[in-house]
């Protein structure tokens, strides 16, 4: 029997009658539904292989090792690939495109799901953003540090600069569809240090003596850590704001961004495999949490591929901020040409301030894994597993027999009890660094 939208759209009226259900939606300022499949597909491509993976051999692979490194990488893959297609497919429930995450939330569930899944989804987009920030002023400071030894700049004064370069581009660029040129672009600096990354670690691990695999730490500690790296693995394939993404898709925009995330999760996450294994390989136990500061070679090549890594990542920064930008225009009226005085101000204002707030955070703590492995665990679980799993069985719950509503259901479970843990391994992790660590810490 076929179930139409239709259909499933009275079911949801039916449920939400008695809970005075109603939420306004708001058309967006933003261009919508022009984009190819293939555009979204770099953008997913650019979000996955953005310069976070330089810190994936450090993350994800010292804590778990070889074996358990590369089955959480293979599993987070295949789990991430099978949660956005569950999004995807509900993107047009009940009748209607929804292209925000919270709106989706919203008409499934009801007002108070759409303002939490609004909270978790800022959350986990602020915190990208400030690991972002993190990653180009470090890319920025290895710069610095190949030409001179007095050392005088610190850290935070990159972050500083990055920061700053951020808000220059988000003023430049108006909604996520406006990138266009600038994913290939993207795609030119994250081939740089991709490669240049490969290719010096993999020289630098053939002229070395065996490296140390053992995982570092006690007992106690090599538990927390393990359980911090799922979170980081899981961490490394999702957006958090697949419908914010699908929005700019053309029709049929199911059939489309299935096309997008295939690509992404086939072509797009070699690169990502090999920096983040290659790395290990090469330096074992001592890889850094920011792979360029390991590698040895020529000063120029090296140069070459920390400034890619910080263009990329302004370019990359974008595309996890245009949610809340895409909010803040709506909100207020920002509409037509980016260039006219009341849009161009707005921006420069709003836009600006955002990015001075992410700027200041990222410089006050800029301990980057755990940054990874605490988002990973508060908003990218909940966003990307638990809340996909429970949405699709409520949009098709008419069409879904017994062992599929179970299978969704095993899914949420576990998904929640990894939410849990991993959100205490990263609190503890954060604690025992900032032992470690002053506020505005050089790293």
């Amino acid at each position: 029997m076929e179930v139409s939208n239709d259909d499933i759209a009275d079911t949801y009226r039916k449920l939400h009658a008695n809970e005075h259900f109603s939420i306004e939606i708001p058309d967006t300022a933003h261009q919508i539904s022009q984009d190819s499949w293939l555009q979204a597909g770099f953008v997913l491509t650019t979000g996955i292989n953005s310069a976070y993976v330089l810190g994936y051999s450090g993350a994800v692979m010292v804590p778990l090792g070889w074996v358990g490194g590369v089955i959480a990488l293979l599993v987070a893959t295949a789990a991430s690939l099978y949660a956005n297609i569950l999004i995807a497919r509900i993107h047009e429930v009940g009748g209607k495109r929804h292209i925000r995450y919270r709106d989706l939330a919203g008409f499934i569930y009801g007002k108070k799901a759409y303002a939490l899944t609004w909270a978790l989804q800022y959350v986990n987009l602020f915190m990208i953003n400030v690991g972002y920030l993190i990653l180009a002023g470090q890319a920025l400071k290895a710069v610095y540090v190949l030409y001179t030894d007095e050392h005088t700049m610190k850290l935070p004064y990159f972050i500083m600069i990055a920061g700053f370069t951020c808000g220059l581009f988000a003023i430049a660029t108006p909604h996520l569809s406006a990138l266009g040129v600038w994913l290939g672009f993207s795609t030119l600096f994250s081939f740089i240090y991709i490669v240049v990354a490969i290719v010096l670690s993999a020289r630098d691990g053939n002229r070395s003596p065996s490296r140390d695999y053992d995982i570092p730490g006690s007992k106690v500690s090599k538990i927390f850590t393990t359980v911090g790296a799922m979170a980081s693995s899981v961490f490394a394939f999702n957006t958090g704001m697949l419908p914010e993404i699908q929005a700019t898709v053309r029709e049929p925009v199911v059939k489309n961004m299935l096309k997008g995330l295939y690509f992404q999760f086939t072509v797009g996450v070699l690169p990502l495999y090999a920096v983040a294994f290659i790395g290990y390989w090469a330096y074992g136990s001592s890889s850094s949490s920011y792979l360029l500061n390991n590698v040895s070679g020529p000063d120029w090549v090296k140069t070459a591929a920390n400034i890619a890594a910080f263009l990329q990542t302004v370019i990359a920064l974008h595309i996890f901020a245009s949610p809340m930008y895409e909010y803040l225009d709506t909100r207020y009226g920002i509409k037509g040409s980016a260039l006219a005085v009341r849009n161009l101000t707005f921006r420069i204002g709003v836009r600006g301030s955002y990015l001075a707030l992410t700027t200041f955070v990222a410089a006050i703590v800029p301990f980057i894994g755990d940054f990874m492995n605490l988002t990973g665990a508060i908003s990218t679980f909940p966003l990307t597993f638990i809340l996909a799993n429970h949405m699709y069985v409520v949009a098709k719950k008419q069409e879904l027999n017994r062992i599929s509503k179970i299978w969704h259901w095993l899914n949420i479970i576990f998904f929640s009890c990894l939410a849990v843990a991993a959100a205490v391994a990263g609190v503890r992790v954060i604690v025992v660094d900032s032992k470690h660590y002053s506020i505005f810490a050089d790293l």
